[in-house]
């Protein structure tokens, strides 16, 4: 396992200081704790007071507000449900005493029964992808002071189109990314569902962008993330390529909506996910 992913995953897998009560710690970028870390830590929480015998298949949570990455971040889970074949876990994410973050991780046993899913979309394989890291370490190059090379070095990004940044045209709401972690997360599912937990929140505000002449970069636009849902449909590997794909069906009310679909190389629909995303145009001053 890389430097880079290890120092990852001690963010994500929180400390456990009693049977419910978990602590998380965060990077010192960016300045407000990123999303998908919280939900990773909180799903994280969530799994480790559930027998390993039964997965989570679907998380509900709400962003209620900003986190401060200075500070620790308090998970207490609550045990509201422990049934034959469910059960219930209710997280709430806290620093200095307020809830930053709330949701419910529910857990079944895995059974036999009606099976089906959406084709994976034709779309060109990873190896044929430029990275995050090359590209943006290209545009640098070509642009200085307008773009950065990623603080994530750890999980691996290949989009399938690239947005213009400095001249965002709308477009259809329809984005592809391959992801993957970089270096061998083992075996144990825990893992590798907290680290699609941290992927999910990547890009999924943005597929609400896209019909419109933003970017999650505009000065003139308030964006975060509202609410996230998360599927588990069926076993995979967080360290192998994983397709995203995202279309956002709808955005009013200065809120956009999206979704997202996780594949396997070979075509497996094994996670969907919903997000809700506050979209605010904003004045800014010249001054």
């Amino acid at each position: 396992m890389s430097n880079e992913l290890e120092k990852l995953l001690e963010f994500l897998e929180v400390e456990r200081i009693d049977k419910y009560l978990f602590i998380g710690n965060s990077p010192p970028k960016p300045p407000r704790v990123f999303g998908g870390q919280v939900l990773a830590q909180a799903l994280n929480a969530a799994i480790r007071t559930v027998e390993e015998e039964r997965g989570p298949h679907s998380m509900h949570g709400y962003f209620l507000r900003p986190g401060n990455p200075e500070k620790q971040i308090v998970y207490e889970v609550d045990p509201i449900r422990d049934g034959r074949s469910f059960t219930t876990r209710r997280v709430v994410a806290k620093q200095d005493g307020i809830a930053i973050f709330n949701t419910s991780v529910s857990f079944h046993n895995d059974e036999p029964g009606l099976a089906h899913q959406f084709e994976l979309p034709d779309v060109p394989p990873p190896e044929k992808l430029e990275t995050d890291h090359e590209y943006l370490t290209r545009m640098t190059e070509e642009h200085p002071g307008e773009f950065r090379v990623p603080r994530i070095k750890s999980i691996e990004r290949r989009p399938v189109t690239r947005r213009n940044y400095l001249d965002p045209q709308p477009t259809d709401p329809v984005q592809h990314i391959w992801f993957r972690a970089l270096g061998d997360l083992g075996d144990d599912p825990c893992r590798h569902q907290t680290v699609l937990a941290f992927m999910s929140d990547f890009a999924l505000l943005g597929a609400a962008l896209l019909p419109h002449p933003y970017t999650g970069a505009s000065k003139n636009l308030l964006a975060a993330s509202l609410d996230h849902g998360l599927w588990f449909h069926r076993p995979f590997r967080a360290d192998d390529y994983l397709l995203y794909s995202m279309d956002s069906p709808s955005a009013a009310g200065a809120r956009g909506f999206s979704r997202g679909s996780f594949y396997t190389r070979d075509g497996v629909l094994v996670a969907s996910t919903v997000q809700e995303s506050l979209l605010r145009v904003v004045e800014v001053s010249d001054s």
